[in-house]
């Protein structure tokens, strides 16, 4: 796998991963891309406003003490992060869109905060330690749950916010039938269930051509029930790092990725 950065031996980043029922935070090994403490998760509060949400990240990193280090830390967040601000707001209150959200952290903890897509980071994470460790090529994960996130990843560097839950299949959402969430809702088999996630799958190969594709999110812990029943040309795989990938790829990308500035407006 190809990489501009390469961890630092022994080095210790910082991970938060925001959801939209709990949020959870821990120290990370960036040289062996597992957490360097028991990690701590609060309940998301309701309402999940950005200065609500601020104060349970503040909590839970200074629980840690020292252990929080010194470096930047990294935040996942269910959104579009553009230049370190919210476009979109999934499973968290509406007032976060357009909400500056590194800007907001980095004055709440006094530190440089870098602030990522949920699924980006844990695209990052399978690609750094996990499923697609040294996979070249293109690489896309799926998180399957409540709905599709996408991390699409080249030679192991990340494009961001390709949202790809959202494209149009046969008139429809792709994650509105083919998400976990789906599945559950529509009591599907599991049969039933690969069916739409094989007409999904088909339809981002015929896009992309990835080289594999990793799923992720809470039901690939029960891939052994749905993945052989996909007919696709693409290798398919399960994640590795389940519901650890979110802290530790957003840990790694604080470390390597500068916070960017916007273009200039035209």
């Amino acid at each position: 796998m190809s990489s501009d950065a390469t961890p630092v031996p022994n080095a210790t980043g910082f991970g938060i991963d925001i959801g939209g029922s709990g949020i959870k935070g821990a120290p990370v090994d960036l040289s062996a891309g597992r957490f360097a403490a028991d990690r701590l998760r609060i309940p998301t509060p309701s309402p999940s406003t950005p200065g609500a949400v601020a104060d349970v990240v503040a909590e839970i990193v200074a629980s840690f003490g020292d252990a929080s280090g010194t470096g930047p830390i990294g935040v996942t967040f269910p959104a579009v992060i553009q230049h370190g601000v919210a476009r979109t707001a999934a499973n968290v209150d509406k007032t976060w869109i357009d909400t500056d959200v590194d800007t907001l952290f980095t004055a709440r903890l006094g530190r440089s905060v870098h602030v990522v897509n949920d699924a980006d980071a844990a695209g990052v994470a399978e690609a750094r330690f996990g499923a697609a460790k040294d996979a070249r090529g293109t690489v896309i994960v799926v998180t399957l749950g409540t709905g599709i996130g996408s991390a699409v990843l080249l030679d192991g560097k990340l494009v961001p916010n390709t949202e790809l839950g959202h494209l149009e299949i046969d008139g429809h959402d792709a994650e509105h039938r083919a998400a976990d969430s789906a599945r559950e809702r529509d009591d599907l088999s599991w049969e039933k269930w690969a069916h739409r996630l094989q007409t999904y799958f088909r339809t981002v190969e015929n896009l992309f051509w990835p080289d594999l594709f990793v799923v992720g999110g809470g039901v690939s812990k029960k891939s052994e029930k749905y993945l052989p029943l996909l007919d696709i040309r693409t290798p398919i795989v399960p994640a590795q790092l389940l519901n650890d990938a979110g802290i530790i790829g957003a840990a790694v990308l604080a470390t390597e990725t500068p916070d960017l500035t916007p273009p200039p407006a035209v």
